[in-house]
């Protein structure tokens, strides 16, 4: 028992202990105490206190009754922002831990400095600045100083209870640096406000101005001046005022006018404003250029140029330019000038007035053109029956050419601007009177050229006849009433042109190829040229002997002949001329072979293809090609047989005959031998219908012409 005692108030003890601990630290830091409080800045007040141990931060409070602003800060010293200028306020600081705030420190008073003046400068003029502001809460005066912005020279301060300050003496065009504060009645300063100010440049020294009197325009150059950051140059005159900007020394103004008295002046400027105009220069420009010119040609060969007055004129220079590229003027004070002019020229008159300055801007370009020269050099290049073309050279002031031609009382015109004119619808082999006059416009015509005699070119020829008179020559006729004429006669076809020429009424065209078609005209040809071609006649020629004849067995007594179409024909006859008789056929037109059948067997044939004329008559001069045929044994060859000829040859012999063989598949075959002199080059051969083809081989050394079996 005496034990529990014991324990309990061991217990207790620990628990006290326990209870003192927790207690303690949960204890705020202690409350900091300040030492000063000041205002340095209209808007704020610092203030310094002793570092509180366990602190974290502190807050600063300051209340001037109205209003209550609080500054949370790390450390001493702190600073409230955001305050009244001028105004008294009650300062404290509590410290700040993890375990809370402390108590408010005891009060500090402090109160808040004058407020900045508010600053507005300018640069009245090069050498001042005038300094203005606002009155300051509880200021009872003011301190403002100046000095250049680079740091070079002297400071000027002025204290002073009015609002405004002007600082004269100072340098044109130079930056400077104003700083002003108010102060109270305790002489305590405010804020300063600062701000930069340049002054206005002072206006440009030696001007120089130099006119270009061409194109009216004036370069006025100057000697920089310290400050200035934009030039103005300005040309005022009675009734204009131009002018031109420029950040350099120098700059040109244009469009000035002519007979003009201008005074230049030039104003620099900056960011402070614009120097004032201390002197200018004068500048006459050149005289305009007269006006009212006339021109006039009296007596013929003469000009005279006439202007009028002009202002700041000294005198005048008349130019007369003709189209030529020669130029004449002349030099006067007056306002009259005389030129000698001739025929067929266009002059350019232009006017010039001068003074000083130099020559006046061009004015109007006046153009006088005398009357046309007549062409001297006409010569017909093209002369045909209907028409003759005329050239010539041009000539000066023509503006437009007409051209007669002339025959009695008939007369044919035409008009061109061109030296060139195409006379039509003349009689052919006629002589013609033929005239070019020149005309212009401003002057009229000169009717005082020559003519010349142009005989057109022979009529044409009527053909009226053409007659074959043989296999491939045609003799044309025709009619004409030109005398001393030779003509002649072309026949045009595919295969090209032939030709032939005679001076009476007819004349022969040979060596036409057959089956071709021809346009036959005739001309006419003089001294003078040739006529224009007659009507044309048409011609055809006979037909052609078809190419490529192929013989085919179609039975023992029948065969089947092809052959190539040739030109000119639709229309052909087959025929086998044998001894046991003469077998034909004549295919349908535009069919190029022929069935013939019923022949017997163990005869000598000749194949004949002849082309069948218009008129139904064969036509019998085509060459020949004859072949005989002998017997002859070939194994294994059943079926047609063939006999084909290279070249123009239509007319074959063959003979047929049956083969002797012992074989079931014998059939029959041809040898042709030549009947014709080995000097035949004509190769014949096969082409390979089916079954069976024979081909025909031409051997020079025993003239015989082996048909043989093709694979």
């Amino acid at each position: 028992m005496a034990g529990g005692p014991k324990k309990c108030l061991s217990f207790i003890g620990f628990s006290l202990i326990c209870f003192k601990m927790v207690a303690s630290a949960n204890t705020a830091p202690e409350i900091p105490t300040i030492d000063q409080a000041y205002s340095k800045i209209s808007t704020s007040i610092t203030v310094e206190w002793a570092t509180v141990p366990g602190a974290t931060s502190y807050l600063l409070t300051a209340e001037d009754g109205d209003t209550v602003i609080e500054t949370m800060v790390a450390n001493s010293p702190g600073t409230v922002t955001g305050l009244k200028a001028a105004t008294l306020y009650q300062i404290t600081v509590r410290s700040v831990s993890a375990t809370g705030r402390s108590p408010a420190s005891l009060p500090k008073q402090a109160k808040t400095v004058l407020a900045a003046p508010i600053l507005e400068v300018s640069s009245p003029s090069p050498d001042s600045i005038l300094v203005q502001w606002e009155a300051v809460y509880m200021a009872i005066g003011f301190s403002v100083s100046i000095m250049r912005a680079n740091g070079l020279g002297r400071i000027w301060k002025e204290n002073t209870t009015n609002t405004s300050l002007t600082f004269t003496r100072l340098d044109a065009g130079t930056l400077y640096t104003i700083k002003a504060y108010a102060w109270n009645a305790n002489g305590t300063p405010g804020d300063d406000s600062t701000c930069n100010q340049r002054t206005s440049p002072r206006a440009p020294a030696s001007i120089q101005v130099s006119l270009d009197g061409g194109a009216l325009k004036a370069s006025v150059s100057w000697a920089p001046t310290e400050g200035a950051f934009n030039y103005t140059v300005m040309a005022l005159s009675d009734s204009s005022e131009l002018s031109c900007s420029t950040t350099r020394s120098a700059c040109t103004i244009s469009s000035l006018q002519c007979g003009t008295e201008y005074l230049i002046s030039v104003l620099a400027s900056n960011d402070a404003g614009s120097s004032k105009s201390t002197s200018s220069e004068a500048l006459k420009t050149v005289a305009c250029a007269p006006g009212r010119v006339t021109v006039q040609e009296d007596p013929p060969g003469h000009l005279s140029v006439v202007w009028s007055n002009v202002d700041l004129g000294d005198y005048y220079v008349a130019f007369v330019k003709s189209d030529d590229g020669l130029e004449v003027h002349c030099n006067t004070s007056l306002t009259q000038c005389n030129f000698l002019s001739e025929c067929g020229f266009t002059y350019f008159i232009s006017v010039f007035a001068y003074n000083k300055a130099g020559q006046s801007p061009l004015g109007d370009v006046f153009n006088y053109t005398t009357a046309p020269c007549c062409p001297s050099d006409i010569n017909p290049v093209l002369v045909s029956s209907d028409r003759v073309e005329i050239v010539w050279s041009p000539v000066r002031g023509a503006e437009l050419y007409e051209t007669k031609a002339v025959d009695g009382f008939k007369v044919v015109e035409c008009n061109d601007t061109a030296p060139a004119c195409t006379l039509s619808a003349l009689e052919c082999d006629t002589k013609y009177n033929v005239t070019v006059y020149s005309f212009s416009e401003v002057r009229g015509s000169n009717m005082s050229c020559t003519s010349r005699f142009v005989t057109t070119a022979p009529c044409s020829p009527e053909i009226k006849n053409v007659s074959k008179d043989a296999f491939s020559m045609i003799r044309v006729h025709w009619q004409s009433t030109n005398d001393d004429a030779t003509y002649t006669v072309t026949a045009q076809g595919e295969k090209g042109l032939y030709r032939c020429s005679s001076t009476g009424e007819s004349c022969v065209v040979g060596s036409l190829p057959c089956g071709s078609v021809f346009s036959v005209t005739a001309v006419a040809e003089t001294q003078a040229g040739r006529s224009l071609p007659s009507f044309s006649v048409p011609l055809e020629t006979g037909a052609c002997c078809p190419l490529g004849v192929k013989l085919y067995r179609l039975s023992p007594n029948g065969i089947r002949i092809y052959w190539q179409a040739s030109r000119g024909s639709t229309n052909y006859s087959t025929d086998l001329y044998g001894s046991k008789g003469i077998f034909t056929c004549a295919p349908r037109a535009g069919l190029s072979f022929c069935d013939v059948t019923e022949i017997p067997c163990g005869d000598v044939y000749t194949v004949m293809v002849s082309p069948v004329a218009e008129t139904g008559l064969k036509l019998t001069f085509c060459p020949k090609k004859i072949y005989s045929g002998t017997q002859a044994r070939i194994p294994s060859v059943r079926g047609a047989w063939v006999a084909q000829s290279v070249g123009p040859l239509t007319l074959t012999q063959v003979m047929i005959s049956p083969s002797v063989s012992s074989s079931s598949t014998s059939g029959s075959v041809l040898t042709a031998q030549s009947l014709e002199p080995a000097s035949d080059s004509v190769s014949p051969s096969f082409s390979a219908p089916p079954p069976l083809v024979l081909c025909l081989f031409l051997s020079l050394k025993n003239k015989i012409k082996t048909l043989k079996k093709c694979f």
